[in-house]
């Protein structure tokens, strides 16, 4: 087969010899595109009627097992997918024929017994209880009986195989759900069948470990399906006493933890007690193994007593005269928290046991107040030496031993801190204010003592605590935070991590900082000093960002050292894009807060360097680098001005200082600025109009400024207008149809502005058309943002709509047209355009007119989508036009709707004239005024269309 072209395979009969030649073909051939073509040709054969001649043939001994391993996955496919199309009359005959070939390869090929037992698994999971009563146990029996031909040991290995393999294929069945409720409650009977035998091979002294192992694999297998507790009391016990045996470990482990993790086990309080002392027994082997370096056994011990403590902590403190037992496990799962070593290189343990604290602490609280105080007496303790475990665990390394951790380990322990983080943050509920004073009294105690220097590992640790607290929670009232203030120019910063640390609480601690501004020249100068220090860009530039947004109107004093730091910084590009626009975002907070004159003082100092540059740069000739220095400089423009708000519209929890602020007179800093390099702008746009990110960057600019300064923006309204609409007539593009859209949002509604807009408005509109005409499939992203500025100018001034020039019916017809395009987006944004124009019939006679002559073709199109030319996720978007044109044009509706369902196969071949018949009956009914029961019909219909309905794929829709 592998000699023939690539279209042959698909024209071959599914016979013994093809199925063999297209197998060596995958396998061997060294043409990828054969190799596909033989893998989709072997798939059809697999769901093939000829496939139950041919499985069993492949099946023969003297073929290769790659062979014989397509023959049994093609009987499990067809068992486990079409067992509706197997008479009742075969099932004996199959069933016996299957146990003949597992018997056959009990010696044979391990992979392909594994398949042949998942196929058996397979039937008698579809069998039973009606055909097969007392499956498991026949399984049994028949593997027990003697014969002569197959090994005794190899029977047994083939009957764990099978019993192993059943309860996972029930997990992974297909079965419907009333089935799965029935066949889980007779296989948890059967375990009677499954466990003594599984225990009399464990206790057996000449049981080899092989079976042993397999013995545990099925036990593990078995748990899952919720068998009560008490029944797996024997085999845990004898797992407990497989942990002693290396080559049995890691096996028993994952048999304990499964058979103790069951949701259900919650109820077996009794047996749970029990578990206790076999768990606590495993310390000594956990001390060793910690000693010896042996990470695989710590961590499989530490699984044990978390699955046990975690899963089960609530019933267990619930036994109070055992509490002592508890407190003994969480112990020792406190130990595993603490295991020495630095994570992940010395070990991998310690982040296993976190939820662990969460659980057990969301159980304690909530008791009731009188058994929640007896708790936090015995518990208190226990979690502030948590506190101590947890920060000794988030030290760093020694520099020498950290520069050998590789990226990758060096970013797992970065996420391993973010986790300790959050469970200090937790904590905090628990131990409250009095925690922000244990970590204060240690860090005092490091810095001010004086004969014994402190590692920067140390003193970072407790800032990392401090700072994991002050991120989250409101740390205004605490009595230590203006001790660590003062602490904090204290810390010698000798170290990039620390530096970092000492950043992050700064910024952690903002808030605070302006309800005491008093503290802010302490911390200030240190965060002014690390914007200098490209290895602290992002932990400064981000504080720095946090103290001018929330301490902006304390910070005029400050100001004019801040813009010359940042100012310096930025012209010596010590740091990257991203944290440059950070900056100026700073940078627009804290200029918001100073006089008219202050503000355009150092936006004079701020802007013309990047103006001189930006003068340059427009008159050379465009080339890939100058536009990376473009995009650059209007970007920073762009989010200083995202953030420079003199109007205080930010403000919403404003201080009642704040409010007594004069309102600025004049007009605001923004607009001056942006007035003056206006002209500058239009010639930068001149020579890169065809660049879409230049243009999208030069509308960013003004597209921040109209949402940060709303009505203040309205002197820049006329000539915006005008040059956005000699831009799109040149070359259209997305952003420009954006910024149109916020334009429209924030000033069509007031007289002065509307000229300016509405000539814009028809202007793009008009140009879009011409776009349609000429072939829109290119441009998905400008018929995106075109159907939202539809949307938002019929939501915010319908009148537009009565313009003479503005041709409503190429409009409406550009927009079923966009209902059909592939882009989920494209067809989310013209639905929205639907939903707004529709309710607008009666108030505007244009678009009233226009629904009339030609609604049917949106319900056409609207119905194709339904029908399956859509993608499921948008039906919602489909029904909400249904429900809109159902409200608003009723009569028309059900004649349209009786024209378009009479059509043969439409909307889709899949469905019959009679559900057809009762989607339109549904749609047209007293429920068409519900809107949750349309978009429900919507998502029935289109199942039926797709042929979808009743399948495993509508399961989560």
């Amino acid at each position: 087969m592998e000699r023939r072209g690539p279209a042959a395979p698909q024209s071959l009969d599914f016979t013994v010899e093809n199925v063999e030649q297209a197998l060596h073909q995958l396998y061997y051939d060294p043409n990828i595109e054969n190799k596909n073509l033989a893998q989709k040709w072997l798939m059809q054969a697999q769901v093939s009627p000829q496939a139950w001649h041919f499985s069993w043939l492949l099946l023969n001994l003297d073929k290769v097992p790659e062979i014989q391993y397509f023959g049994a996955s093609a009987l499990h496919i067809k068992i486990s997918r079409y067992w509706n199309d197997i008479p009742a009359d075969q099932y004996e005959s199959l069933k016996s024929q299957l146990f003949s070939q597992i018997t056959r390869f009990a010696s044979g090929s391990k992979i392909v017994l594994t398949r042949l037992c998942v196929a058996l698994a397979s039937l008698a999971l579809s069998m039973m209880p009606e055909a097969w009563p007392c499956a498991v146990a026949d399984m049994v029996r028949m593997f027990q009986a003697e014969d002569c031909n197959v090994d005794g040991r190899a029977r047994c290995l083939a009957l764990l195989e099978l019993l192993t393999v059943l309860p996972e294929e029930f997990q992974t069945s297909r079965l419907p759900q009333y089935r799965k409720g029935q066949v889980r409650s007779v296989l948890a009977q059967e375990c009677g069948s499954v466990f003594p035998l599984l225990e009399q091979l464990l206790q057996q002294p000449d049981s080899p470990g092989f079976i042993k192992q397999k013995v545990l694999k099925c036990f593990s297998s078995w748990v899952q399906l919720e068998i009560p507790l008490m029944d797996c009391e024997n085999l845990i016990q004898a797992a407990f006493t497989s942990l002693q045996d290396p080559e049995l470990f890691d096996t028993a482990v994952e048999a304990i933890v499964n058979a103790i993790s069951q949701p259900d086990a919650q109820r077996y309080v009794n047996t749970l007690l029990k578990l206790i002392p076999p768990v606590l027994s495993l310390q000594e082997q956990l001390r060793q193994a910690v000693q010896g370096g042996d990470m695989e056994t710590s961590h499989g011990i530490c699984r044990i007593a978390v699955a046990l403590g975690e899963n089960h902590s609530r019933a267990l403190l619930d036994q109070v005269q055992h509490w002592q037992s508890f407190l003994a496990l969480v112990n020792m799962i406190m130990f595993c928290t603490g295991i020495p070593g630095h994570y992940p290189v010395n070990e991998t343990t310690s982040s296993l046991t976190l939820t662990f604290w969460y659980t057990l602490q969301d159980d304690i609280l909530s008791f009731e107040p009188d058994k929640q105080a007896v708790y936090q007496q015995v518990y208190r303790p226990v979690y502030f030496q948590l506190v101590d475990v947890l920060l000794h665990k988030a030290q760093f390394p020694s520099d020498e031993e950290y520069g050998f951790w590789s990226s990758d380990e060096k970013e797992q322990f970065r996420i391993y801190r973010v986790d300790i983080s959050d469970t200090l943050m937790y904590v905090y509920e628990m131990l409250g204010a009095e925690l922000l004073s244990n970590l204060y009294d240690k860090l005092g105690r490091l810095l001010t003592n004086t004969e014994q220097p402190s590692s920067w590992q140390h003193t970072e640790a407790l800032l990392y605590g401090f700072q994991s607290i002050a991120e989250t929670i409101d740390v205004n009232y605490s009595d230590v935070v203006p001790g660590l203030i003062g602490l904090i120019p204290r810390i010698s910063i000798s170290n990039v991590q620390l530096a970092d640390t000492v950043m992050f609480t700064i910024g952690a601690l903002s808030e605070w900082l302006a309800d005491h501004p008093v503290m802010i020249n302490n911390v200030l100068p240190l965060v002014l000093q690390a914007l200098g220090n490209p290895e602290l860009s992002i932990s400064s530039v981000s504080t720095l960002k946090k103290i001018c947004r929330e301490c902006k109107y304390d910070l005029p004093p400050y100001a004019a050292n801040i813009v010359a730091v940042s100012q310096d910084v930025l012209m010596k590009q010590i740091h990257k894009t991203s944290q440059c626009m950070w900056l100026m975002q700073a940078l627009g907070f804290l200029l918001s807060a100073l006089q008219v004159e202050e503000i355009l003082k150092n936006l004079h100092s701020l802007i013309t360097p990047y103006i001189q540059q930006l003068e340059k740069l427009a008159d050379e000739t465009p080339n890939p680098s100058n536009k990376l220095a473009i995009i650059h400089i209007l970007g920073l423009l762009s989010n200083l001005f995202t953030t420079l708000d003199i109007s205080h519209h930010d403000d919403d929890h404003e201080s009642t200082e704040v409010k007594k602020l004069p309102m600025p007179q004049g007009p605001n800093p923004v607009v001056v600025v942006l007035q003056q390099v206006f002209q500058l702008i239009q010639k930068v746009l001149s020579k890169w109009l065809n660049d879409a990110q230049v243009v999208e960057s030069v509308c960013a600019i003004f597209e921040k400024s109209v949402k940060t300064l709303l009505d203040d923006f309205a002197p820049m309204v006329p000539q915006l207008c005008e040059m956005l609409g000699q831009m799109y007539s040149t070359i259209p593009q997305a952003s420009a149809l954006d910024l149109t859209r916020q334009l429209v949002h924030i000033f069509a509604h007031e007289p002065a502005h509307f000229p300016p807009i509405k000539a814009l408005f028809l202007l793009v509109t008009s140009v879009t058309l011409t776009l349609f005409q000429q072939g829109p499939r290119d441009h998905p992203d400008i018929v995106d943002s075109f159907m939202q500025l539809l949307a938002q100018a019929l939501k915010r001034k319908p009148d537009l709509f009565l313009c003479s020039t503005l041709d409503v019916q190429a409009v409406f017809q550009c927009g079923v047209l966009s209902l059909k395009f592939p882009e989920a987006l494209t067809v989310k944004a013209s639905c929205g355009f639907f939903t707004e124009l529709l309710p607008r019939c009666g108030e505007v006679p244009p678009v009233g007119q226009v629904v009339h002559e030609h609604g049917k073709l949106l319900l056409q199109a609207v119905l194709e989508g339904v029908g399956g030319q859509a993608s499921r996720s948008l039906m919602d978007h489909f029904a909400e036009i249904l429900f809109t044109l159902s409200k608003h044009c009723f009569s028309y509706l059900s004649v349209w709707m009786k024209e378009a369902m009479q059509q043969e196969g439409f909307p889709s071949a899949r469905v019959s004239p009679e559900q057809k018949d009762t989607f339109s009956q549904q749609i047209l009914s007293r429920e068409r005024v519900n809107k949750r029961r349309v978009k429900e019909m919507v998502k029935e219909f289109t199942l039926l269309c797709r042929g979808l309905h009743g399948t495993e794929y509508t399961a989560d829709y």
